[in-house]
Order: structure tokens, then C-alpha cells, then sequence
């Protein structure tokens, strides 16, 4: 095999494979001395100021230009997915957006569960022997509706995003989810750590705006406000569509962002590479 011809897709399945941080890195060092990852790709494994750009689902109306914004930019993110109401098509994880999650696995994004109907924590219930969960799911069946679930049944709610995300991508979903809105408790996680999962926030300077009004946030505001507090290591985030916001956050930001933050020095990792998931992920396999 000639190095020179390798695809990202092929090469990073094979450094997924190489187990031990150190083993992927001293691999990784070799192919891109050989020039087996394009420019943009061996620009993320030199620098020293990463971030971790995080994508939650949403209605999907931005999701086409999101991925043309991340092909062209060579970035690579983390996304989160829930099965939630769409512009077109049967919901973010129906089978009309399969061609769309199966491209961005052969991109090498990373992907972890968001909930399946995007289950929003209300207030601890049960005891502490045996939790449950006052939630309201904003899709699905029951939305709008609160009901409680026991743990056993909110960690089916996050298994069965991440199952769905598997038989879309082909790929194992990071043993990661992000609880929608944030919202969590002591008792929630313990409950998520229990059955195979660790929570994912955002750090206060990744949050990019997408979610405020557009009258009172501007995407210009959004975007200089990012670049004067973002700093090395915080896990951005960003949604597929919100539909509240009148003026689209993608492309206007997402590339100025990008650009923007390579120009000061930063590049982009997926949460594979995250110091403290990694962590979680290796005492997992």
C-alpha cells in the first residue's frame, strides 16, 4: 500500500484500532511524515491549543451546510444526537437523514448519545437506593408530557440513541451522552456512569449562542464574543438547527469561528481525544 494514497477514513480506522494513547501517537507521527493526512488534518496533531467542537442535533435545516463547512475547513467534531423533529424528513435519526450520518462517519466525526427523545432531567425521584427521574422529552410519543422513569429506563433512553447512531455510522458511539439543556443531578449521573456512560457538558465560554434570540444576539456579537474568551481545552457547543433563531448560525459563524480560532493558534479534536474522556473510554474497553 502506498502511504501517500491513504484517505483519512482508512487511516484514522487504523489508529482507532492501535491501542494506547502513546502507540496512536507514534503511529500518527509516521503517516504524517509520509504524508498519508492531508495539510489541515496534520496541522490537529501538532497543535497545542486544542478544542473539542460539540454538535448537538436540532431540527437539521443547517445540517448540509454544517458539513460542507467541516469538509472544507478539514474539522472534525463530536455530535450528539437525538431522534428530534426535523424540517424534512422522519426525525435527526430517521432513515431519511441516514445518507447524512453515514457520510460524516467516513469523515471520521465522533458521536455519542443526546437521548433518544431528547429527554430533559425535571427532578430526582424514587429514593436513593432505588433512583428515578422526573422528565419532560421535548420528542417522541410523550412530548411535552412529565412522567417519571426509573434509572433503568433513562439509561434506556440513552442506549437507544447510541444504538441507532451505531446502525448508522457503522461505527461504535463514544460511551459518552449529554443530558439536553445540560440538566443533570448528582443522583442522574451516577445512574448514567452505572450503565456504561459519562456526561459531557460544555465549558462556559463554549457555549456559542445558537440557542438566544437572534434580536438581542447578533451573529457578529456571537462571534467576537467567542473569540475574546474561548481558551485551550473547552469543549464547544453548537445545535443542527434551532428553531427559535431567525438568523441561520451556520454558515455565518461556524466558518469565521473556524477559521478564526485556527488563525490564533487553536485546532479541533473530537472527544475521542479529550483527556479526561479518553480516560473514561480506555477504563471501558
Amino acid at each position: 500500500m502506498v502511504f501517500g494514497r491513504l484517505t483519512t477514513r482508512p487511516v484514522r480506522a487504523v489508529l482507532h484500532m492501535i491501542s494506547g494513547a502513546r502507540w496512536r501517537l507514534f503511529y500518527a507521527s509516521v503517516l504524517i511524515a509520509v504524508g498519508a493526512y492531508p495539510a489541515g488534518v496534520r496541522a490537529q496533531f501538532s497543535c497545542e491549543k486544542p478544542v473539542y467542537l460539540t454538535l448537538d442535533t436540532g431540527h437539521m435545516g443547517i445540517a448540509h451546510l454544517v458539513a460542507q463547512v467541516l469538509a472544507r475547513q478539514q474539522v472534525v467534531v463530536t455530535f450528539f444526537a437525538a431522534n428530534e423533529p426535523t424540517q424534512q424528513g422522519d426525525g435527526s435519526l430517521g432513515s431519511y437523514w441516514s445518507a447524512w450520518w453515514r457520510d460524516r462517519a467516513a469523515e471520521g466525526h465522533a458521536f455519542a448519545s443526546h437521548t433518544w427523545n431528547h429527554t430533559y432531567w425535571r427532578a430526582d425521584a424514587g429514593t436513593p437506593t432505588a433512583p428515578a427521574f422526573r422528565v419532560r422529552p421535548s420528542a417522541g410519543p410523550r412530548a411535552g408530557q412529565e412522567f417519571i422513569l426509573s434509572a433503568a429506563q433513562y439509561c434506556d433512553e440513552i442506549t437507544q440513541s447510541a444504538r441507532r447512531l451505531q446502525a448508522l455510522t457503522g461505527q461504535v458511539p463514544l460511551p459518552l451522552f449529554r443530558a439536553p439543556g445540560g440538566k443533570t443531578s448528582a443522583r442522574l449521573l451516577a445512574a448514567a456512569q452505572a450503565c456504561g456512560y459519562a456526561h459531557v457538558g460544555w465549558s462556559p465560554a463554549g457555549f456559542l449562542g445558537d440557542e438566544l434570540p437572534s434580536e438581542q444576539f447578533s451573529n457578529q456579537a456571537l462571534l467576537q464574543e467567542a473569540f475574546k474568551n474561548i481558551r485551550s481545552g473547552d469543549i464547544l457547543l453548537a445545535h443542527l438547527g434551532i428553531w427559535s433563531r431567525k438568523d441561520p448560525w451556520a454558515p455565518a459563524v461556524l466558518e469565521p469561528l473556524i477559521v478564526g480560532l485556527k488563525e490564533r493558534g487553536f485546532c479541533f479534536r473530537t472527544l475521542r481525544e479529550h483527556p479526561r474522556y479518553a480516560g473514561w473510554q480506555a477504563g471501558k474497553s
